[in-house]
């Protein structure tokens, strides 16, 4: 494909050489293009809610990750539930537009409470739900 300029001369290519056809597809062009139109179809997904169970590993009782994940999940504005249970793991469900509840997938994978030490997140459960479930988000004692 020969891209010419509008004064009829061959516009510099990637290598920035005169009298060589643009590359329009170059590699940092590519990449660029693909970043670009997913991440329009991304923004059209984000509206999308979700909703997603969870089971938190490791010590994550005693250390207040209950309370540190009720926070993050309200600052994130996702609702649901948190409760430990008696095989001292942490479960709970979240609901809310998808990227909101993929920051929060991360942030129990990966964060949780300052004195938690997480091994492992299990999600599963996960579905596309047309309206939300609870008000807020709630410690289930």
């Amino acid at each position: 494909m020969d891209m010419r300029n509008n004064e009829g001369g061959t516009a510099p290519s990637a290598s920035g050489r005169r009298g060589e056809p643009l590359r329009w597809w170059s590699p940092v062009l590519g990449w660029t293009w693909r970043f670009l139109t997913g991440l329009s179809m991304s923004m059209a997904e984000e509206d999308t809610l979700i909703s997603v169970d969870y089971e938190i590993f490791g010590k994550v009782q005693g250390v207040f990750f209950r309370k540190y994940t009720q926070a993050e999940g309200k600052r994130l504005g996702l609702v649901g539930w948190v409760q430990n249970t008696d095989q001292g793991t942490v479960q709970g469900q979240l609901q809310g537009p998808i990227s909101k509840v993929r920051h929060m997938q991360e942030w129990l994978e990966k964060k949780g409470s300052p004195k938690s030490h997480i091994e492992r997140a299990n999600f599963n459960n996960e579905k596309a739900i047309l309206k939300l479930d609870y008000l807020d988000f709630q410690i289930v004692k």
